[in-house]
């Protein structure tokens, strides 16, 4: 019963932001803090999910503009790492999430940047469009490394682009680590437990060099492996990838 009426209203509850978030932002669209206004609302779902957000490592946040690099699970990511987005940053996602019939208008008009990912061409110049904004606008970019939702798989294989991003822009590059939510969250539950997202220690990208670049992106790769699993930890969660081959 929890389940339906949880559905319900976050189907309301949403439905309703998103068509405010679209008023608004048809009639101010590509501001600077456009992104972080619709993260918070976005973000504010989680408690509606039974989930507390706990957010570290602030003092490790810059007053400059930085890439930030997190770790992407699944569809919940936009209720929990939401809230990890600060005022003066954008993302980088797929083009087709423009044509996404309501949410997709929201997240183009909030200024993101849009990539084709099938055009590999198309893709590299958007990297350079990022740095430019980094640059021009003083503006910050998160972007998820993995490419894809990990979906419980761990963190997977980095690509490069985001190196390259922060490379071309001159900024450093700050990971932030989310704790799993791959099967944590019961809607049938009241109480999903708590969150962590950290911000680590920002990272500087000192060369554009093909294998310099992919060494330092398997380094923070598993930089951030570790802290994740830190989190886990903490909270007394052990992925069922990992509780298998244990039991193995």
């Amino acid at each position: 019963m929890l389940a339906i009426l949880r559905v319900l209203l976050l189907g309301v509850f949403f439905i309703l932001s998103t068509a405010f978030l679209l008023l608004y932002l048809i009639i101010k669209p590509f501001q600077r803090n456009n992104v972080h206004m619709v993260a918070t609302v976005y973000g504010s779902f989680a408690k509606m999910l039974g989930l507390k957000i706990v957010l570290r490592g602030k003092e490790n946040l810059l007053s400059e503009p930085v890439v930030y690099i997190g770790n992407h699970q699944n569809t919940w990511d936009i209720f929990t790492a939401s809230n990890a987005v600060r005022k003066g940053t954008v993302s980088v996602g797929k083009k087709s999430l423009k044509w996404m019939p309501f949410f997709g208008q929201v997240y183009w008009l909030s200024g993101n940047i849009l990539i084709d990912r099938a055009n590999r061409t198309k893709a590299h110049g958007t990297i350079g469009q990022a740095a430019q904004k980094i640059r021009e606008k003083k503006i910050s970019v998160w972007l998820f490394p993995e490419g894809t939702r990990s979906r419980g798989r761990g963190l997977m294989k980095f690509k490069t682009g985001a190196f390259y991003t922060a490379f071309m822009a001159g900024v450093p590059m700050v990971p932030v680590a989310i704790s799993s939510t791959h099967e944590r969250i019961k809607l049938n539950r009241w109480d999903n437990g708590e969150v962590i997202i950290e911000y680590m220690k920002p990272v500087a990208i000192e060369s554009d060099e093909k294998q310099y670049i992919r060494a330092k992106a398997e380094e923070v790769r598993e930089l951030m492996s570790k802290k994740i699993d830190e989190l886990n930890s903490e909270l007394g969660y052990i992925p069922q990838s990992e509780e298998t081959g244990k039991k193995g």
